[in-house]
This record gives structure tokens, C-alpha cells and sequence, in this order.
């Protein structure tokens, strides 16, 4: 049996509100798979079960508790762990950002999402009033976000991206955003500082497997993900400069629940999610995942460091690198873009002569939507299934 404090606790000065303003308290315990909505309740019976898993198919956890995969690579995995996993870096947080009795905490997505459920329960765990506001609309939460005053915003960057671009009030009270799930573009960042002159963005690379690998704050160098969190080891293998990510660390997860036994390799108490990237001078730098890597007239081609490069172009508010079937070289790359389709020559241009003619998309394919996950992540495999259809 868990010791208590191996458990999550409700803080006795923690306060729960969705974001019609209804206020949740501790609850009993209940099932150990506990439905999403409403997001206070699932949150209450979280706290109260221990053992339990919000959302998701097949059985229940019998130990420990379970969190939900993007579902990016396919349907979402059950990923196992322990609550001291993520109890430890409640403790590193505490500490960086002040998070604690006084401060209200707002998480965006639903807590089905791993990044929701790790900020609401380290929120009501240390002592903060938590606001869930998963079900209010992104053109309102900045209303939301003003009138209650929040100090702290855990979201992925689609979800501040819907937030930015709505019309609403600024948010003078923010004064941390703490992003996960893929990497934040300089023009948002620069538009969520015109809209929150206060704050401090801090992003966190990681996986569900691994929780936190790196954090990025002021000073940390273009094109970087950050230095490592506080107690994470990071090693580069491989026979160049770039090679396999692994990390060791007390965040990582046990295993995979059910059947589907996912892609994370354990080797001596370390762990690899198929990233691949390089360490310089103490800050990692990554190439992208073996599992999107496209080969390309016999090159290996990252399509991940040729949409991190678009994303800073003028024009460009989304993109997605593919791959097409190619005759002669095997595959060639697509940019599926949303923006400014004047500007696709430009574009072009500006790839090749950056990255070369090799890793150039042949072509654009522009779209006036964008198809999204439950996540919050670009649902790459329907835009590659368009793509090659």
C-alpha cells in the first residue's frame, strides 16, 4: 500500500473552480477510471482514488495511477507511473516558480491531456487555487483568465495560439506561462508578451515517458530546448554530433499499461523516446524523431528543424512537414502551410538557400484550418494521409 506520502494530496488551502465559476471540493473515493467532465469532479475523485486514470480505454490501474499519450503517432498509450514520479518535480516547481498557497493557476486542456492533469493536481497539491477551463471557449478564457486574476497558465502552444488571437482584456496578473507538448515560435512568444506584459514564458521539453527533460527560459540560445531540468542526466549516443537522446531521472515513467507496448527503450535505468538531437555547451538541441525522420535522395531529412525554421518566416501562423512518394528520389517533402499564401515564393526561397535544395519542400499546400488533436498537437498523420492521397 501507498505511504501518504507517496499519494496526492488535497492542501487545505486549495481551492477548485471550472470555468463557470463552480467551485469543487475533496470528494471520496470512486472509480479508478474516472470520466473527464466535469474537470472539478474528475480532479476531486483523482486526488481522493490515488489509483486511478481520467479518460481513456480498457481497465482501470491496480497501482499507481495512469496518464493518456497526444495520440500524435496513433491512438493514445496508457503510460504507468508512479505519483512520486511526478511528487518530485512538484518540489523543483515549488521553488522555480513560486507555485503554492496565493497563487491561481489556470490549466487550458482537458485532463485527459498530460500536461492538464500534471498542473491541476500540482496545483491543488501544493496549496493554489486551481481554475480548470478546459470547456470555456478560446475566444472568452482571456476574460476569464483577467477577471480571476491568474498568476500562472500551464498550456501547449496551440492552446495560448487560440488564446493570443482572440480579442480580449490583457492579462496584467499573469506572470508565468509554462509551456509543453512542441516547441513555441518567436512570433508567439513576442504576441503573448503583448498580451501578458508581465510575464515569463518557460518552456519544458519532455515526453509523457519522461515528464521533464530540459527547461528553456531567458538566455537560453536560439534554436535550443533548454538546459536540463534539475535532477535530469541527459546523454547524446550516436557517432556524430547528433545521436539518441536518453535521460535518467526521478521523473521517468514505470512502463506502458495494456496491451500496445509503446516505443521508449530502457537500458541501466536510462531512457530514449526515439528523439534525436545534439548537446552544446550544456544546452540540447534536437533534430527531431527517428519515427518522422524522411530519407531523401539517400539523405536522412528531419522534417522537424525544417518547420522549426518556416515557423519564423513572415506569413506562416502553421506548418507541417511530410513526406510524398518520389520516382526518382524515393520521397520528396511538402510544407502545408496556413498563412499567407502571397508569400509562398518567398518561402521556397528562403529554405533552400538556408537549409538547401535537399531539405526544400517541392511544394505548398495551403489550408484555411488546421486539424489539431485533443492534445493541442497538429494531427500530422491526417495531414500526411491528405498529403499523399
Amino acid at each position: 500500500m501507498a505511504k501518504v506520502n507517496d499519494r496526492f494530496q488535497w492542501h487545505e488551502a486549495a481551492r477548485v473552480f471550472d470555468g463557470a465559476g463552480r467551485r469543487f471540493c475533496p470528494a471520496a473515493a470512486g472509480p479508478s477510471v474516472i470520466a473527464e467532465r466535469p474537470a472539478g469532479a474528475a480532479l476531486a475523485l483523482a486526488v481522493a482514488a490515488g489509483v486511478f486514470r481520467v479518460g481513456g480505454e480498457g481497465p482501470g490501474p491496480v497501482a499507481g495511477f495512469e496518464t493518456l499519450t497526444s495520440g500524435s503517432s496513433g491512438a493514445p498509450r496508457r503510460i504507468a507511473r508512479e505519483a512520486g514520479s511526478w511528487l518530485a518535480s512538484f518540489a523543483v516547481n515549488a521553488g522555480l516558480f513560486g507555485i503554492g498557497t496565493g497563487m491561481r493557476v489556470a490549466v487550458l486542456g482537458r485532463l485527459t491531456q498530460s500536461l492538464a492533469l500534471y498542473g491541476a493536481l500540482e496545483g491543488v497539491h501544493l496549496g493554489a487555487e486551481v481554475h480548470l477551463l478546459d470547456e470555456v471557449r478560446p475566444d472568452r478564457q482571456r476574460g476569464v483568465l483577467a477577471e480571476r486574476g491568474v498568476h500562472l497558465i500551464y498550456a501547449t502552444p496551440a492552446q495560448m495560439r487560440l488564446l493570443v488571437e482572440g480579442a480580449g482584456p490583457q492579462l496584467g496578473a499573469l506572470q508565468h506561462v509554462l509551456i509543453g507538448g512542441s516547441k513555441l515560435d518567436v512570433g508567439l512568444r513576442a504576441a503573448i508578451g503583448v498580451v501578458a506584459p508581465q510575464v515569463r514564458v518557460h518552456e519544458f521539453y519532455g515526453a509523457a515517458e519522461t515528464s521533464f527533460i530540459t527547461l528553456a527560459g531567458p538566455g537560453c540560445p536560439d534554436g535550443s530546448v533548454g538546459a536540463a531540468y534539475p535532477g535530469v542526466d541527459i546523454r547524446v549516443e550516436g557517432a556524430g554530433e547528433v545521436g539518441e537522446i536518453w535521460v535518467r531521472s526521478p521523473y521517468l515513467f514505470q512502463g506502458y499499461a495494456g496491451d500496445d507496448k509503446g516505443g521508449a527503450r530502457w537500458c541501466d535505468g536510462w531512457v530514449s523516446v526515439g528523439e534525436m538531437g545534439a548537446l552544446r555547451g550544456g544546452w540540447l538541441y534536437l533534430a527531431g524523431r527517428v519515427g518522422r525522420m524522411v530519407t531523401v535522395a539517400d539523405q536522412n531529412v528531419f522534417p522537424e528543424e525544417i518547420e522549426q525554421f518556416m515557423a519564423e518566416l513572415p506569413g506562416v501562423e502553421r506548418v507541417a512537414v511530410v513526406p510524398r512518394a518520389d520516382r526518382l528520389r524515393g520521397q520528396h517533402l511538402v510544407a502545408v502551410v496556413k498563412g499567407d499564401r502571397a508569400q509562398e515564393a518567398a518561402l521556397l526561397g528562403a529554405v533552400r538557400r538556408h537549409l538547401g535544395a535537399l531539405k526544400a519542400p517541392k511544394a505548398v499546400v495551403w489550408r484555411h484550418d488546421w486539424p489539431l488533436l485533443p492534445s493541442g498537437k497538429t494531427d500530422l498523420r491526417r495531414i500526411a494521409a491528405e498529403v499523399a492521397g
